[in-house]
């Protein structure tokens, strides 16, 4: 099996794991779903990367940071449940798994499971979304839209659309719901890795706010802005954002 297949096929088996987490706890409290999500997920994927590829790190949102990983050739980069808040509203969809791989400074492959949309993004080769239908679509948080986002949306005479998690954001603009995202409130490199690597599959730009490149692996985990959005519209993005940064 190879690095692309086993990202897509640990990421869709993960969400499908939360479907019956999400099923079984339907009637319990949000805060139990959300425990038993997070948990769950990140015990499959620990679990499947130590039999499929034991000699690899792995850096998960929910383990504890083994800085052995520093000096790895290869660390999976997972977030086993990104958007624990939609996942605990029972019939949202903005929720996603993330397992992606990083070589030799390079993410090398990578995946995004939306599993209420019975979607799974993975490389190596992800469709680029269909031409713009018109005025650019910026999307946002449906709680926190960062100042930054709002004004990219202004600059470029675009709509808002709103959505939860990090991974459906990315996603919505490979599959061209949405053609902008914009973060500045604070990340952490597995809310981004596999989004992103998806991303650059399907041919979307990607970048820091500041027009940097997304360095992957670091000691410090923090990597808080994020820009995906289609290549044409790039140069207009960090026009906004790089004065901002």
């Amino acid at each position: 099996m190879t690095d692309h297949e086993l990202a897509g096929r640990l990421a869709t088996e993960a969400g499908e794991l939360l479907l019956k987490v999400r099923a079984e706890l339907a009637d319990a409290d949000a805060a139990d779903r959300k425990a038993a999500g997070d948990k769950r997920s990140h015990d499959f994927l620990m679990a499947a990367l130590a039999e499929y590829r034991p000699a690899d790190a792995v850096l998960s949102e929910e383990g504890a940071d083994d800085k052995a990983r520093l000096s790895a050739q290869r660390v999976w980069i997972v977030d086993p449940l990104d958007g624990t808040r939609e996942f605990s509203e029972l019939g949202r969809e903005d929720w996603a798994v993330h397992v992606a791989l990083w070589q030799a400074g390079e993410l090398v492959a990578g995946a995004v499971a939306l599993p209420a949309q019975g979607v799974t993004l993975a490389t190596p080769t992800v469709a680029a979304p269909a031409a713009a239908p018109g005025a650019p679509r910026v999307v946002v948080s449906r709680t926190r839209p960062p100042a930054v986002a709002l004004a990219v949306k202004d600059a470029l005479g675009g709509t808002l659309v709103e959505m939860g998690s990090a991974g459906a954001k990315v996603a919505s603009v490979v599959q061209g719901i949405s053609d902008v995202y914009v973060h500045a409130g604070g990340q952490y490199e597995w809310d981004s890795a596999a989004p992103v690597a998806v991303a650059r599959a399907a041919g979307l730009f990607t970048s820091r706010i500041d027009g940097s490149p997304l360095i992957y692996n670091q000691d410090d985990v923090s990597l808080p802005d994020l820009v995906v959005c289609r290549p044409e519209l790039a140069d207009a993005v960090l026009a906004v954002t790089a004065a901002r940064s």
